[in-house]
């Protein structure tokens, strides 16, 4: 698949999260339960989402991703759960692409990207963020969208 890499401005997001680790292998279960969690509580206090779900991933060791799992909301909110957090993504310069196609390939849309900052001579502060912009419940594997972005350094 070829994918067009560019630079965009995203915004600050206020965001219910879930910080946690996983392995690669795990990541489906992981995902699966934390978005649950975090969509009873969204339903249980009237919230309402603001975007796609995303994954935010600060480290790359396919054994022990340190993820945080999570829906954008309207506005900032406490959470009174001790593991559902609120907090901000936030706003700047960022490198993007679409990867559409199974999630198990969006390997290729990473390689992209960092050959995009690599050439272009932008950096990066480390941090991946993946957008599900369909629903894999409803969407053919084969039609799955994710945005994948790296924050770059301002």
């Amino acid at each position: 698949m070829n994918y067009e890499c560019r630079v965009v401005v995203e915004p600050q997001k206020s965001v219910l999260y879930i910080h946690t680790t996983s392995s690669v292998q795990d990541l489906p279960m992981v995902l699966g339960r934390c978005y649950g969690e975090i969509m009873t509580y969204m339903h249980e206090k009237h919230i309402s989402a603001h975007g796609a779900p995303y994954v935010a991933y600060y480290n790359m060791d396919m054994d022990n991703l340190d993820i945080d799992v999570g829906v954008p909301v309207d506005t900032l909110v406490e959470s009174n759960q001790s593991n559902i957090k609120c907090g901000t993504i936030p706003s700047g310069n960022y490198v993007s692409t679409l990867h559409v196609g199974p999630y198990n390939k969006i390997e290729s849309a990473y390689k992209a990207l960092i050959t995009y900052i690599e050439e272009s001579g932008v950096r990066s502060t480390g941090a991946a963020y993946e957008y599900y912009l369909n629903d894999p419940q409803e969407t053919p594997e084969s039609e799955l969208q994710t945005q994948v972005l790296f924050k770059l350094i301002d």
